[in-house]
């Protein structure tokens, strides 16, 4: 699950695109399969959205919540694939993004009436 939060009149017209960098990141970096998009989009009023000093309107926070498994390593490189990404196809200073990686342990996920712990056909690998 992923959170991105921007002040709306920055964030909505980029949504659908940064949408697809980040779903694409996830898929380079993490293996996730294309129909694991789960993503929400909270934008926000400007006087809601209070950030560091030196930022500029287009600062965006986007949290990636996840099953605890991956290397220190694999959770770098998909933070410097959405710095770089975000900054090329979407022309947001790195200095405007905030990412954030959140992790639980796989019984703390409850998806398809199950927890994560108890999930055998995942499409995809949580320790990389």
């Amino acid at each position: 699950m992923i959170v991105v939060y921007g002040i709306k009149e920055q964030l909505n017209p980029v949504k659908a695109q940064l949408s697809d960098v980040i779903h694409s990141c996830m898929q380079s970096v993490l293996g996730m399969p294309e129909d694991k998009h789960a993503q929400r989009f909270i934008p926000m009023e400007k006087e809601d959205f209070c950030y560091p000093g030196g930022r500029s309107d287009a600062y965006t926070v986007i949290e990636i919540n996840m099953m605890a498994g991956r290397e220190v390593d694999t959770k770098k490189q998909l933070i410097k694939a959405l710095f770089e990404e975000i900054e090329r196809q979407l022309s947001i200073d790195p200095v405007d993004i905030e990412i954030t990686i959140k992790e639980q342990a796989p019984h703390c996920w409850g998806f398809r009436g199950m927890t994560g712990d108890e999930v055998m056909d995942l499409k995809y690998k949580v320790n990389v």
